[in-house]
């Protein structure tokens, strides 16, 4: 007992949490780009919150690697550099190739259907905002079929940064993202549905390298 009555009491983070839910949407919505400021007393104010939850829901997003607190600049949205760029390719890649291997052997029908939904969605995209969503909504529907959840998990983790990779990429090149994606996606899903191991690992290799040659080579 006297070890239990030594911890403090549990604080109701739910405020927070709607903050940073808020925050993020804005992110990648665009209404704060890469590298703008994120100033505390702004934010409680457009959001009519103290600044004790927007400091807590901006501690939160840094750890999700969308936010950059610097003691000389403040809080800014998280600009990626072509070493992060990279780590966030190659990681990728690992993740990738496990969850279609889980995948192939232990997705069912169903899932397969999820993730053709996915793709289905795309072409209604009215912008590259909403196409990116789409493109990470089936990415998630893959590591779903993966039926693997620390790999899942692992997805989660890096999953807000590899939307601002892509939410860059869209700042590089709008048409040529929403012009291709749907039709690499449709290409995926075929491979995945015929049970092609090696075609869907080359696919979703190609599929990654197109974005970040891009990036690269600004």
């Amino acid at each position: 007992m006297g070890e239990q009555s030594d911890m403090k009491p549990a604080r109701r983070r739910g405020l927070a949490d709607e903050v940073a839910d808020r925050i993020r949407e804005a992110i990648f919505s665009g209404t704060y780009a890469p590298g703008a400021q994120l100033r505390e007393v702004e934010l409680a104010k457009v959001l009519e919150v103290s600044r004790g939850p927007v400091r807590e829901a901006l501690l939160r997003l840094e750890r999700e690697g969308l936010v950059q607190g610097e003691w000389h600049r403040g809080t800014t949205v998280t600009t990626l550099s072509a070493q992060d760029a990279s780590e966030l390719n190659t990681l990728r890649g690992a993740l990738e190739q496990l969850a279609v291997e889980q995948l192939l052997e232990h997705a069912s029908d169903e899932d397969l259907a999820a993730i053709e939904k996915t793709v289905e969605r795309m072409d209604s995209a009215e912008d590259g905002h909403a196409m990116v969503r789409a493109d990470l909504e089936f990415h998630d529907a893959v590591y779903a079929a993966a039926h693997h959840s620390r790999l899942e998990a692992a997805w989660h983790a890096i999953r807000a940064q590899v939307h601002l990779f892509l939410l860059m990429r869209i700042g590089l090149s709008d048409n040529d993202y929403t012009d291709h994606i749907p039709a690499e996606h449709r290409d995926l899903t075929h491979a995945l549905r015929s049970r092609d191991a090696v075609r869907a690992l080359e696919l979703f290799a190609e599929h990654r390298s197109h974005a970040f040659e891009l990036l690269v080579n600004q």
